[in-house]
């Protein structure tokens, strides 16, 4: 028969959630910044490449990369932990998609309530869409289940910090509103996670097997060097971004001086 277990959230103590929360505000603080300079881009090419940065940044660092940092710290003592890579991969794709969804709609309209509203809640929904596809990812020797109303609970912590640090970001120029968004978006992914593992209830079999998949320290080498790849290249790309639009910026203030001093010479 089954039996229930008691699971440990903190094995590494307090380096896992503290981490977490920093990896999750730096990349809800670049995403922000990402976004805000998607609304005050004037092509819509330019619009799409900073939201899609900015849903890299936001779906998969500050929920993905953070929730597997905080993963690094559960532990079912009377089992092994594992995890199935291709379900992982799923989780970061779900993560960074349904986030990219709701900072469009933020992106490419005006700082209008339900504008905010809409996004802040697809953005929510995609944290959670990440945590409880990576959670499916997990291997033990038993089965899942979940408490449904603490479910419920860390959906509506990821919806409405969210939608409050759009709402804080959005609309506002400088690195103190982003400052401040990224902080709420932070604690909210982080809450949103903590909650809903706590949510969980595992029921181990009575002879635990052997459990299939990767150790949690196995995926670690891997994914350092994806994000760390991911993060040079979304640097370079901004920079890159950023520096056209100043040239672009530069050139059309330039333009008509050009044309007025044409016109004198044909005079």
């Amino acid at each position: 028969m089954a039996r229930m277990v008691v699971l440990h959230h903190f094995a590494y103590g307090w380096f896992n959630p503290v981490m977490a929360y920093l990896i999750a505000f730096l990349g809800a603080l670049l995403g922000l910044f990402c976004t805000a300079r998607a609304r005050n881009a004037g092509a819509p090419g330019r619009k799409g490449r900073w939201l899609a940065l900015a849903a890299i940044c936001i779906g998969g660092i500050a929920i993905w990369l953070m929730h597997f940092m905080a993963m690094l710290g559960f532990d079912v003592p009377a089992s092994q932990v594992r995890y199935d890579p291709l379900l992982t991969a799923a989780s970061l794709a779900a993560g960074v998609v349904v986030v990219g969804a709701g900072l469009v709609i933020v992106g490419f309209g005006g700082r209008r309530p339900y504008r905010v509203l809409l996004g802040g809640m697809l953005t929510g929904y995609g944290a959670a869409a990440m945590h409880y596809t990576g959670m499916t990812a997990v291997r033990v020797g038993g089965e899942f289940s979940f408490d449904r109303r603490l479910v419920g609970a860390s959906i509506a912590v990821a919806v409405l910090g969210c939608t409050a640090a759009l709402w804080l970001a959005v609309g506002r120029r400088g690195w103190a509103p982003a400052a401040g968004g990224a902080a709420v978006l932070a604690g909210a992914v982080v809450g949103m996670h903590y909650t809903g593992m706590y949510a969980l209830r595992v029921r181990l079999d009575p002879v635990t097997a052997q459990v299939d998949g990767l150790s949690p320290l196995v995926l670690v080498v891997p994914i350092t060097v994806v994000t760390a790849a991911a993060l040079i290249a979304m640097a370079f790309s901004a920079l890159q971004a950023m520096t056209e639009e100043e040239f672009d910026a530069a050139l059309s203030h330039k333009l008509p001086a050009v044309s007025g001093l044409g016109g004198a010479g044909n005079h």
